[in-house]
């Protein structure tokens, strides 16, 4: 009631824009969750489709044709091969064998000696994990000798001749995951890892573009959210890193693929440098937050090459995407070291020389990832930044405090 009366009096509605902002953001909020769960499922289509194709020819196959009444470690070693370790299945498929050849070997040793029961059990799976951790076997091993250990333990009472099928069906479930991935239903290998670069890319363009904004008209909280948001980036990096694992093994394996493997070392030899430019962005949003905070100069051509380097990644997604030769990457990327130099020229402070130097460590990420040698790179990053030293005790402007004594590093 004193809301209402207030607002009849010709009072502002203050809560009412709060409201009005929270619930913009909200709804901007859902629409991204929905987009994220759209790209994951559109990520993972092609491995559901070969996980179901796989499971199903292992049932038929373990079951019609060899005989197996109860065809079940087929379709699950054939969904393992393909889910648990995308970019090393043939890896994934000789680990299935090998565990299982362990399990079964421990399994029916100890139940000869000892019998069946809920203390061999857990005798059994004990030392199938210390034997094969003492081997130096791997984690996927390990899992897949305790595993198979427990089936032969508890199954063998009731199963004959366990062991076989269970050995058989590990080797045709791997076979058939890798037919599948490499024969039946490859997926294309560039379409993966272009799905799997857009969120990175798309992450490390948008917060670039919102510290230019934040730089701009010096607001720290923008520039402060953009730093929190780009700090949460290991799950687009691993994803894209994933990919570029599992793109290689189909171009190895799968005949059909063989014509991408030059395309696939280059995006192969840009995460590095993707990775970097990540981390050292990083760094110039941290310090642009503390150049605020500082009140230092910010130069117009400040924010402008920041705005350039946005520009750029996005240019590197598109041309990598269709194929092409990344030259309008290149160039804005020199664009944005160019805008740094004018930066580094009109005058700033120890925070923004900091800025400087990541805006051309950066740019020469960028240019790395284009498919440029490190050498060559930053030769060109010098020569676009030009020539903006000054000794230490010449001011930059008339009243202005000291420059820093040399241009900022490349690399």
């Amino acid at each position: 009631m004193v809301r209402r009366t207030a607002l009849r009096e010709g009072l502002v509605d203050v809560d009412g824009a709060r409201i009005a902002e929270v619930t913009e953001e909200l709804r901007h909020r859902g629409r991204a969750t929905l987009h994220d769960r759209l790209h994951r499922v559109r990520m993972a289509g092609g491995l559901a489709l070969q996980a179901g194709l796989a499971a199903g020819l292992a049932y038929f196959i373990s079951h019609r044709l060899l005989g197996n009444p109860q065809p079940v470690f087929a379709p699950i070693s054939a969904v393992g091969t393909l889910a648990a370790s995308v970019g090393q299945r043939f890896r994934r498929t000789v680990e299935l064998i090998v565990g299982v050849g362990i399990g079964v070997a421990i399994g029916d040793f100890l139940i000869y000696l000892l019998g069946t029961g809920a203390w061999q059990l857990g005798l059994v799976v004990t030392v199938a994990i210390l034997l094969t951790i003492f081997a130096g076997a791997s984690v996927a091993i390990v899992i897949q000798a305790a595993a198979t250990a427990v089936l032969i333990v508890t199954l063998s009472p009731s199963t004959q001749n366990l062991e076989i099928p269970r050995f058989v069906d590990a080797f045709l479930g791997g076979g058939i995951a890798l037919l599948v991935t490499a024969v039946l239903l490859p997926l294309n290998p560039l379409r993966v890892i272009n799905r799997a670069a857009r969120p990175a890319l798309d992450l490390l363009s948008a917060q670039l573009d919102a510290t230019a904004d934040g730089l701009r008209s010096r607001d720290r909280a923008t520039v402060q959210r953009a730093l929190e948001r780009l700090r949460n980036n290991k799950e687009e990096l691993a994803t894209l890193a994933e990919a570029i694992e599992g793109a290689k093994e189909t171009a190895t394996l799968s005949p059909a693929r063989w014509h991408r493997r030059d395309e696939l070392t280059h995006y192969a030899e840009a995460a590095d440098p993707i990775d970097r430019a990540m981390r050292n962005t990083g760094t110039l949003i941290r310090r642009s937050v503390t150049l605020i905070e500082d009140e230092e100069p910010v130069p117009d051509p400040m924010p402008d090459g920041i705005a350039h380097l946005a520009e750029a990644v996005r240019l590197l997604k598109h041309e990598f995407a269709v194929g092409e030769e990344p030259q309008q990457a290149r160039e804005r990327s020199l664009r944005a070291v160019s805008e740094a130099g004018r930066a580094y020229g009109a005058g700033v402070g120890f925070s923004g020389s900091v800025v400087i130097a990541q805006i051309r460590t950066t740019a020469s990420d960028l240019l790395v990832a284009s498919g440029i040698e490190q050498e060559e790179a930053n030769r060109w990053i010098r020569t676009a930044f030009g020539d903006q030293e000054r000794p230490v005790s010449e001011p930059a402007e008339p009243g202005g405090g000291p420059r820093p004594p040399t241009a900022p590093p490349v690399g």
